[in-house]
């Protein structure tokens, strides 16, 4: 029990503060009296609301809605409006009704007739002075939901009122005009947040989703007290949005509210045929005590005829007609039985244009006339079309190889890829937007010809004929840096037959000048001969370097060596030379750096030769001479001598038969003496390996003439006796023998026993071992003997 009474208290508690507080928010600004001048004590000096002796103050909500606000006022439109309500609920005999009929009478008030709503009474709107705030009280604390929703109000809502209806669109757009007044705009009270909530609401029927249209142009905001200041003084924080305020009624004179806004127009897109529900709704904000309105421009609310292109897009009054390109014209209006169309060009009826659409083709004045039958409903909708010629245009593109003196893009080059069409007005626009709406954010002459643009950037071309006709194309900027062609060799001097590697950069591709087809950077190369190479960069947007890279690969003769080696006896040396070229160096493997070696041991010698660039190493061979062996000496009678040796060093001999003194490469000699010894000498070339024989040239004398002139006198066997098996007679015709020679007697002189032989032919026969073959050698034959009796 205890917690129910305190549970009481408290709720009897926060109401008595939420009274308190509604009070103090209703008493804590002090009313402004109005003050009568002599203009606002005329009589008709405002407007009349709700009075006789217009009918239309006696209509009811859907009167209004069908006959004042609806564009025509008649059945002519065939307005399909339905649903009608205002909340609070108030009937037409209501004097203190917040809504109803309003006619500008004799003031200079913008409409000549309409509605009225307003946060109080309708009828202090106008008709006369109020020398107070109209306060007029239609419920406190009554809100609605909607138009919180759409005003987010910053304080809590009174006097919520509505006017609702349904409605079917016969075009694409709806639109109508209206003016908020509000007794806000005074003591500076829109400077302090105070701003009576107001929305126009719009929604397809069925949504749970409002379109707010009380709003100002170009995204200005709302349609408010505290968004609509003047400039002056109360208004600290004016001026906002000042161009839509019409003036504070400083006058007291047209209507009651001491600030109005300029006649605005609410228009939303629609589509024709589908059912909408609009709602206008206000309220007072914080107290009650300064009431607001609404007024809408009777006939302005606009559902009739328009003229649409083929997409149901309606057209301006004026269009534009280049090319002569076919324009769809059609009449948008929702058709009733027997409706008839009659298309019109420049005055006259156009031949079989008799339904909804018609194709013009031709600039003119075009009207459609809409009738019904009995002609209950004459209608009509025109619109001009004005001609003109398109120039021809494409999209294009430029490209700018840039330099450090040349960063911009002059624009006025691409004008001939763009169009062929002399006069055309060519203009340049960064955004698409502007492009589109062919404004004047186009670039400057200046700017044309001197356009820092990015690389891939698509420039907005609009190419015209000066006037209307215009096609839009695009310019796409190519923008690249000027490379700078880079070359680097892995050597700039080779030997014959080396490889060098060539590597580009700075580049994409490149062009080189060895090769007409090879674009990469890298190449490996075998020159034969010193070669300058060079290379140009192109860039990814086919830039090419102003200049070409080179280098220069000098080819270095290869070096040459002429190294043998060769053959030695014991105790020799021999001279080994690696040979002699530019720059050359040695280092043999001996240790010495020297261009020649005297070594006297067999054995491989090699040599490393380099000249600063190629390195070559030779290698030769001294090996172990035997000395040759005489094996055959062949002799004639002729002079004619040829020595066979045995070569065990199998190296080059060379002969000599003076014991030495001349030396010759062949073993064959001529003009040989016959029957002396012959010092015969066979050696391994450059060696001291010398074979050695002494060679008797026997022949055997076939005349003797024993005489004593030394000439003749012998038959000698002196040089060959001491040969091994050596034999030597001689013997008569009969066979006996009559010489034998021996140590003691090697020589015959004719004489046997002491006794001279007398003169005849005698049979001779010599045999002995020859000392080059070691064969036995035997000679035969007859010698004649002469002896002087």
């Amino acid at each position: 029990m205890l917690n129910y009474r305190v549970k009481n208290y408290l709720f009897l508690l926060v109401l008595f503060f939420s009274c308190t507080a509604v009070l103090a928010q209703k008493t804590q600004r002090k009313p402004q009296k109005e003050k009568s001048t002599s203009e606002s004590m005329k009589a008709g000096a405002f407007i009349d609301v709700n009075v006789a002796p217009y009918a239309a103050s006696n209509y009811t909500p859907e009167q209004l809605v069908k006959n004042i606000l609806i564009n025509g006022g008649t059945n002519c439109t065939t307005a399909n409006v339905t649903n009608v309500t205002v909340s609070p609920n108030q009937q037409v005999t209501d004097n203190n009704r917040f809504w109803g009929y309003f006619n500008k009478g004799t003031t200079s008030f913008p409409f000549n007739d309409g509605i009225v709503l307003t946060t109080g009474y309708a009828r202090q709107a106008g008709n006369a002075l109020e020398t107070g705030t109209l306060s007029g009280q239609i419920g406190l604390n009554q809100s609605d939901p909607d138009l919180v929703a759409a005003t987010n109000p910053s304080k809590p809502l009174h006097d919520a009122v509505a006017l609702e209806f349904d409605f079917v669109p016969n075009s694409t757009q709806v639109k109508f005009n209206y003016i908020f007044a509000s007794e806000e705009y005074t003591a500076g009270f829109p400077c302090s947040g105070y701003s009576d909530a107001f929305a126009l609401l719009l929604k397809p029927a069925g949504s749970t989703t409002y379109t707010n249209l009380a709003v100002l142009p170009g995204g200005a905001g709302p349609v408010s007290v505290t968004n609509i200041v003047p400039a002056g003084p109360g208004f600290s924080c004016g001026p906002i949005n000042a161009q839509y305020f019409a003036g504070l009624n400083s006058g007291n004179i047209e209507t009651n509210y001491n600030g109005r806004t300029i006649p605005l127009t609410a228009i939303a897109d629609v589509t024709p045929g589908i059912t909408y529900h609009f709602k206008l709704v206000l309220a007072d904000a914080g107290d009650q005590g300064y009431d607001s309105a609404v007024f809408l421009q009777g006939g302005s609310f606009d559902l009739g005829i328009k003229i649409v292109d083929a997409n149901g897009a309606i057209l301006p009054n004026t269009v534009n007609m280049c090319d002569n390109t076919p324009q769809n014209l059609t009449a948008q209006v929702a058709t009733v039985p027997g409706m008839t169309f009659q298309w019109y060009k420049d005055g006259a009826p156009i031949t079989g244009a008799t339904s909804v659409t018609y194709m013009a083709n031709q600039p003119g004045v075009y009207e459609v006339k809409v009738s019904v039958p009995g002609n209950q409903c004459p209608s009509s909708a025109s619109i001009t079309i004005v001609g003109g010629t398109t120039p021809a245009a494409q999209d294009a593109t430029l490209k700018i190889c840039t330099t450090p003196n040349n960063l911009n893009f002059n624009l006025n080059d691409a004008i001939p890829s763009i169009t062929t069409t002399q006069g055309a007005v060519v203009r340049f626009y960064v955004n698409q937007a502007d492009a589109v709406a062919q404004n004047n954010n186009y670039l400057s002459t200046a700017n044309v010809a001197s356009y820092n643009g990015t690389d891939g950037q698509v420039l907005y071309v609009v190419v015209s004929n000066g006037g209307f006709c215009s096609k839009r194309v695009t310019l796409t900027l190519r923008k690249e840096a000027t490379p700078i062609a880079q070359l680097v060799s892995t050597k700039l001097k080779i030997c014959a037959g080396e490889s060098v590697t060539l590597t580009a950069a700075g580049g994409s591709t490149y062009q080189w000048s060895n090769s007409t087809t090879f674009t990469g950077n890298t190449q490996t190369l075998s020159p034969t001969q010193t070669t300058t190479y060079t290379v140009y960069a192109i860039g990814v947007q086919g830039c090419k370097s102003l200049q070409p890279a080179s280098v220069t690969v000098e080819v270095v003769p290869a070096i040459a060596s002429n190294l043998s080696g060769g053959l030695i006896c014991a105790g020799d040396q021999i001279t080994l030379d690696a040979g002699s070229g530019p720059n050359y160096t040695y280092s043999w493997n001996t240790g010495s750096t020297s261009q020649t070696i005297t070594v006297g041991t067999p054995g491989t010698y090699t040599v490393t030769i380099d000249n600063g660039v190629c390195t070559k190493a030779v290698t030769t061979q001294v090996q172990l001479a035997v000395p040759p062996t005489i094996i055959k000496v062949d002799y004639t009678e002729n002079g004619n001598m040829m020595i066979t040796t045995a070569n065990p060093s199998n190296g080059p001999l060379e002969y000599s038969i003076d014991n030495g003194l001349t030396w010759q490469d062949s073993n064959r000699f001529t003009n040989v003496p016959r029957n002396k010894v012959i010092s015969i000498r066979v050696r391994v070339k450059k060696t001291s390996c010398i074979g050695f024989l002494e060679y008797f040239t026997f022949v055997m004398q076939n005349v003797i003439t024993p005489n004593g002139d030394n000439i003749n006198d012998i038959i000698d066997f002196r040089g060959i006796i001491q040969y091994n098996n050596f034999k030597a007679s001689i013997f008569d015709r009969y066979g006996k023998e009559v010489f034998k020679a021996e140590k003691i007697r090697p020589y015959w002189d004719g004489y046997f026993q002491g006794k001279r032989l007398p003169t005849s032919s005698y049979w001779y026969q010599v045999a002995f071992e020859d000392p080059a073959s070691k064969q036995l050698r035997v000679h035969t034959g007859w010698i004649l003997l002469k002896n002087v009796d």
